[in-house]
């Protein structure tokens, strides 16, 4: 069964079997109730997966493109990446810098970075195939952690810029961001302060500020491709184009601030805070006060996905503001005439825990479980993104990415576009891993996620707390199709089918059952908590398979029984159709076959007329000529040729006198001759250039006579004609 699977199905079903895995779960410690964050140790780099060992320290390789061939020994082949300074944190996230030559290890009191070594030999295995390689460590802002006990690491990211050093972005609990290149691991390059007031330095007894208690601190950032500074923030003049990364900081309360980052060059207001920025259209809670996340779509506009604790995603479209919007009073320059706004696109309700329905009732019971949610950008598809959180994992998709783009781009005019957008269906969710399916039960958190995006194929990879790994396929609702090969590049002047157009038209059938078969909730995959022993009450049991029951009647069974009908109403115009068009088939061979019989007729008879036409021509030609020659008064052409035969006489007459000047000049010539011709010597002798000449010149009047008794002769045979 398995030589009949492709490549990516062996390596999805025999990754859960591989050592690391088995090891990791046997000595696996009991789960804690519920993790204080969310952890992701798992990373992927040119087809081999990166899994952090928090006993040991290390990363451990795994090669998926050894895995599921004939060959076993790729389930027990891995290799180990010591730590040579290990960290002395617990390491809750994994990160690979954008040069993928370094590994972040991220935890709540300090950083270290992680050098990959190098790569070689036959496998491209690191350091030509070892077992265990010892990696050299960069502890980051260490002296800053130790020294200050309370302050905690919120956030970190790399900076994006791939051409420059790797630099380290931290965002800390002091409501500060601070940035760290590696040759100088200890002191920040640059510092943010996102709070002016004192208010940071009086905490209460637990250590936490004021501030904080209101959620006027920022939990998370992020950053968004390179785009050109505006002039009106730069504050500076000039036809300089100035580029940085847009970054995106959100705070606990819901409100987001915007600066602009540039490492290579720091101009005019260029770092400087801007916002908070208006949100529209306005909520009176600023759509929720408990904000956890944020991801920048990487696409112009930018798309900015807010993510809330109770399982809330707000897409907002970064736009330029207007001159009418009212400024916060907390701008950072109040000489700034425009800031960009958010405008909230649409607004997406997480099913964290499964929504069960009671037994007499039949709504579902309202669950006021929350929790952080992470946001993980898709590297194959831009308009695609995931959720991980403590009770699963969901995908999600904006299908409406491209019709915005082509609204933007359209004139102010354009309205086709705009009512394209409007009619584009919401955001494709899919809720791929439920890991709390019972109220009862504990959630089993992620412990690590992953999107392999190469040629193994489109795959989500979870590792759970118990080191359980998942492997789910992507659907390719979203993905766009692979670019064809050149090979296969079909030429543009071949006429297309009209059914083929019919058939990839925008209303098309086939998109329509697309429409019908859409799935606005599934069931999705379950896993319940370490805790074997504990049984869950019936009811609960219950209430989770009528959920299920549900889900597949009302979004598997009967859209698909809406499909069949429509299908075959389909079919059975389809074959009224056929019908019509086969009777207007016939119809048409018997007038073709008419119209040939017609058209030999025709034939015949063209022939007949084409003769009789040219003996009429033939008589009348007779006809106009006996009639011309007895006019007694000469025509136009008669007169032209009397006038042609009268100067062609005179031309004659001149070229008889002519001729007989030629023959007494031939006469004298002769004479000479005879004369030259003695016996006597001449007295005169002639060298060698003037007979030459004189040859010559006998030659050429021997040619000129010569061609007039040829136009004489001419002129003769044309007078006799």
């Amino acid at each position: 069964m398995a030589a009949e699977w492709g490549p990516a199905e062996q390596w999805r079903a025999a990754l859960p079997q591989h050592a690391v895995l088995s090891r990791l779960r046997e000595r696996a410690a009991a789960p804690a109730a519920r993790p204080p964050l969310i952890r992701n140790l798992l990373f992927g780099l040119d087809g081999d997966l990166f899994l952090w060992d928090g006993e040991r320290s290390a990363l451990h390789t795994i090669g998926l493109r050894r895995l599921g061939g004939p060959d076993s020994a790729g389930l027990s082949r891995y290799q180990t990446l010591m730590c040579i300074n290990p960290p002395l944190f617990e390491v809750y996230q994994t990160l690979l810098s954008p040069t993928q030559h370094h590994v972040a290890l991220i935890g709540t009191k300090g950083l270290m970075v992680l050098e990959l070594p190098k790569r070689w030999g036959k496998n491209s295995e690191f350091e030509g195939g070892k077992s265990t390689v010892n990696c050299s460590t960069i502890p980051i802002a260490e002296r800053f952690f130790t020294s200050s006990t309370s302050l905690t690491l919120k956030h970190a990211a790399w900076y994006p810029c791939e051409t420059l050093e790797p630099h380290i972005v931290l965002l800390t609990s002091d409501n500060t961001i601070r940035f760290y290149s590696l040759k100088v691991p200890q002191t920040p390059i640059k510092v943010i302060a996102l709070s002016d007031t004192e208010e940071e330095t009086l905490t209460i007894k637990k250590g936490r500020a004021y501030t904080a208690s209101l959620g006027e601190t920022a939990v998370a950032f992020d950053f968004g491709p390179l785009v050109p500074v505006p002039k009106n923030i730069l504050g500076q003049r000039g036809n300089d184009e100035v580029l940085a990364y847009p970054l995106y900081i959100l705070y606990e309360n819901g409100e987001t601030f915007l600066t602009y980052i540039s490492l290579l060059q720091s101009t005019g207001n260029l770092g400087k805070l801007l916002g908070p920025l208006p949100m529209h259209p306005a909520a009176e809670d600023n759509y929720g006060y408990d904000a956890c996340a944020v991801l920048c779509l990487p696409c112009v506009p930018n798309i900015l996905v807010i993510a809330t604790e109770s399982g809330m995603l707000y897409h907002c479209v970064v736009l330029d503001g207007e001159e009418d919007d009212e400024q916060s009073e907390k701008s950072w320059d109040p000489r700034s005439d425009l800031i960009p706004s958010l405008y909230v696109f649409e607004c997406v309700e997480l099913e964290l825990a499964l929504k069960l329905a009671s037994g007499d009732e039949e709504e579902p019971l309202e669950s006021d479980f929350s929790c952080p949610i992470k946001l993980h950008r898709d590297p194959k598809c831009p308009s695609r993104y995931h959720c991980t959180h403590e009770a699963g994992v969901h995908s999600v998709g904006l299908t409406w990415i491209n019709k915005l783009h082509k609204f933007l781009g359209s004139d102010e005019e354009d309205k086709d576009s705009l009512q394209e957008l409007g009619a584009e269906q919401k955001c494709f969710v899919e809720h791929i891993l439920c890991t709390k399916p019972l109220p009862c039960r504990q959630p089993a958190p992620i412990r690590g996620f992953w999107i392999v995006s190469d040629i193994l194929g489109p795959t989500m990879i979870c590792i759970t707390n118990t080191y359980e790994c998942i492997t789910r396929p992507l659907l390719s609702t979203v993905h766009p199709a692979s670019p064809p090969l050149l090979c296969t590049r079909e030429d543009k002047d071949v006429a297309v089918s009209p059914l083929r157009i019919l058939a990839e038209s925008q209303h098309s059938f086939e998109k329509h059952i697309r429409s019908i078969l859409q799935r606005s909730s599934a069931n999705p995959l379950l896993l319940k908590s370490a805790d074997k022993d504990a049984a869950p009450p019936p009811e609960e049991c219950l209430q989770l398979l009528s959920r299920a029951t549900q889900v597949f009647r009302e979004e598997y069974i009967l859209k698909q029984d809406l499909a069949k009908e429509e299908i075959q109403q389909r079919v059975k115009l389809l074959w009224g159709q056929k019908k019509k068009q086969l009777e207007d088939l016939n119809y048409c061979r018997e007038e073709r076959k008419s119209l040939r019989e017609m058209a030999e007729r025709l034939a015949d008879k063209y022939e007949e007329a084409k003769e009789k036409q040219e003996d009429i021509m033939n008589r009348m030609k007779k006809v106009l000529r006996s009639f011309h020659s007895q006019l007694p008064v000469l025509s136009d052409s008669e007169k032209d040729m009397k006038k042609e035969l009268q100067t062609i006489h005179d031309q004659l007459q001149h070229l008889s006198n002519a001729i007989r000047q030629v023959k007494m000049k031939k006469e004298y010539q002769q004479k000479k001759m005879e004369k030259g011709t003695s016996p006597r010597k001449p007295s005169i002798t002639l060298s060698a250039y003037q007979s030459k000449c004189i040859q010559t010149v006998l030659k050429e009047e021997g040619e000129h006579i010569r061609e007039m008794v040829k136009q004489i002769n001419d002129i003769r045979s044309h007078v006799n004609f």
